[in-house]
């Protein structure tokens, strides 16, 4: 039997429309874009073409819109070119215990070079309160950075009370929607926000391709130099068979947005109910907000089996599943997301997330839910 992949919030396949679109720009049109050159003018008709439809899918202008490597490089880019470009000497960043690494690990960063950073905490349910967002508020507060849906339990958080927070006080906001795009819709025009994180490979597009948003009145601080590409806000010769793959996934799968929601939905519910009948109700537990959260991310523990043990079982039955957490020399970290949300030590070490995609059949799940049923029974019973 052909093994169910059910990690699509790590990465998803490369939609074949996607790909078909990438190939002419690694055979027949490879111009640079800089070059004045016939190949290099096609080359750059062909970005801008890029730009323009992406820009006209989001809601924002084409000059906004930054390609980049990826949501790392975005949020890197987001967070690095407003502080340390801070006309009035700011130093101080807002941002949530729940944040990816690529957002986390960059305010560790900042903190080393003397800046200084409030983590605001989550409930239980992974929900911030926009409370606790305006107390972290300081004078010298230069930027609010809040994912818009957590990685690993599928959250979804109040980004446009925080935005219209941020704004009244003057201050800049960045928005992490790795996860959002094509599950939420995006008006960046509407939304009150002010950097916004993308990345290709989550909705069927190529890795190695990011774009970050970058409202007309932000100033942003460059923080890879050489060229004058981008504007000259991001160096380096465009990746055009990358943003080409980017390009054409929004354009194909954002039109797809109200029915993947719908399929991901019923897939969950029906992981649920076969494990209920499977396990019991009190056999498992589901982390995250109950009605604030993403229906293609399912993060469940199983209190008595860890992480690691369930997740090599699942492999070995066919099942590709996640943690979230962090690999450190082969072993698991507990999460810190399901940390930051201060859940018992047997639901942090028992979690998985099970992320569903449009290559998932009813078929698959309930076949992946029994193997998990099977797995958790013989684990318990050893």
């Amino acid at each position: 039997m052909e093994p169910i992949y059910l990690d699509h919030a790590a990465t998803t396949p490369v939609h074949a429309d996607v790909w078909e679109a990438m190939l002419p720009f690694y055979t027949a049109n490879y111009g640079n874009p800089s070059s004045t050159h016939s190949f290099g003018r096609a080359a750059r008709t062909a970005l801008n073409r890029f730009r323009d439809g992406m820009a006209n899918s989001l809601g924002c202008m084409p000059s906004e819109l930054i390609f980049t490597s990826g949501g790392t490089e975005s949020n890197n880019m987001a967070i690095f070119g407003i502080m340390q470009g801070d006309q009035a000497g700011r130093k101080h960043i807002v941002t949530s215990a729940i944040e990816h690494h690529a957002v986390l690990h960059p305010c560790e960063r900042l903190e080393s070079l003397g800046y200084e950073v409030t983590y605001v905490p989550v409930g239980s349910d992974g929900l911030i309160q926009i409370e606790d967002v305006e107390a972290a508020i300081r004078p010298d507060t230069a930027l609010i950075s809040i994912m818009y849906v957590n990685n690993e339990v599928g959250t979804i958080q109040p980004i446009e009370q925080v935005g219209r927070l941020a704004h009244r006080y003057g201050i800049t906001f960045h928005v992490d929607a790795v996860q959002a795009l094509g599950k939420i819709a995006l008006n960046l025009a509407e939304l009150p926000v002010d950097l916004v994180s993308l990345s290709a490979h989550k909705i069927y597009g190529p890795k190695g391709a990011g774009a970050l948003y970058v409202s007309k009145h932000t100033k942003l601080l460059p923080h890879v130099f050489g060229g004058s590409q981008e504007r000259k806000r991001r160096a380096g010769t465009e990746n055009i068979p990358a943003i080409a793959g980017f390009a054409k996934a929004v354009e194909t799968i954002l039109p797809l947005q109200e029915h993947n929601y719908t399929q991901a939905s019923e897939l969950r519910e029906l992981m649920i109910s076969v494990l209920e009948q499977q396990l019991g109700c009190e056999g498992f537990t589901i982390n995250g907000h109950r009605a604030w959260h993403v229906p293609h991310i399912l993060n469940i523990s199983f209190p008595g089996v860890s992480t690691e043990t369930l997740l090599m079982n699942l492999d070995l039955a066919g099942v590709a599943a996640a943690s979230g957490s962090a690999c450190t020399s082969g072993s698991l970290e507990v999460s810190h997301v399901l940390q930051a949300m201060k859940l018992p030590e047997n639901v942090t070490h028992s979690a998985v997330r099970f992320s569903f995609g449009m290559g998932n059949s009813k078929e698959q799940i309930e076949t992946a839910a029994h193997k998990v049923a099977t797995i958790i029974h013989r684990l318990r019973n050893k």
